[in-house]
């Protein structure tokens, strides 16, 4: 049913039954986009999550049943960029791809394509981010979030506004709590590195780029 809905909507639609079919096929071909259902026949969906991140860097949006937060949150810490809660109607799915896809294109406009912080480096052409010339792995969601503060030193954005500016989305459509994940991580990877808390929290606003 969703296969047909997609193409009937101009996307190009490959379709996976089993864990295993998907994880070959992300062998030979990157997707755009992957959708992907949290209870699945014989395997657990967030486990297959964790196998694709392995593998690759494409968007995921679960298609969940699991209601409680805490499962949406473990979700977002496995790697996943959105979720669709169960019954959902085909056009708050199709806003939701529309939203990922659009988040997780390069950005553009700005006036240097290298913003260099000291060791840190972030490279907005190749979508790139190292720390003293290593190779810092992050999703697209990360690297927008990471570049978007970087764009702005010492400015202090609230999570409303990074879901509108970075996510093209609103806490109408999108929990704030996805922000706080996503800083978290970003602080977690650059911190493996040896770096110190790029991104700071400023109690009961937001967060800011320290440069």
């Amino acid at each position: 049913m969703l296969g047909r809905l997609l193409a009937s909507e101009g996307y190009s639609v490959a379709e996976a039954a089993t864990g295993k079919e998907l994880l070959n096929s992300l062998a030979s071909r990157q997707p755009d986009l992957i959708l992907l259902d949290v209870m699945l026949d014989h395997e657990d969906g967030l486990d297959l999550l964790t196998a694709i991140r392995r593998s690759s860097e494409a968007p995921v949006i679960l298609l969940t049943g699991r209601n409680e937060e805490s499962d949406r949150v473990l979700g977002l810490r496995l790697g996943a960029d959105d979720y669709v809660a169960k019954p959902f109607s085909s056009a708050e799915l199709l806003a939701r791809i529309g939203s990922v896809l659009r988040r997780s294109k390069p950005r553009t406009g700005a006036a240097s394509r290298v913003q260099e912080f000291g060791r840190l480096t972030i490279d907005l052409e190749a979508r790139e981010v190292r720390v003293g010339g290593n190779l810092v792995e992050m999703t697209a969601k990360e690297f927008d979030l990471l570049a978007y503060l970087a764009a702005s030193p010492r400015q202090v954005f609230t999570r409303d506004q990074l879901l509108e500016q970075v996510w093209r989305s609103s806490t109408a459509w999108q929990d704030a709590g996805t922000v706080t994940e996503h800083i978290r991580r970003i602080r977690r990877k650059l911190e493996a590195e040896g770096e110190p808390a790029w991104v700071r929290t400023v109690r009961g606003v937001g967060y800011r780029f320290e440069p």
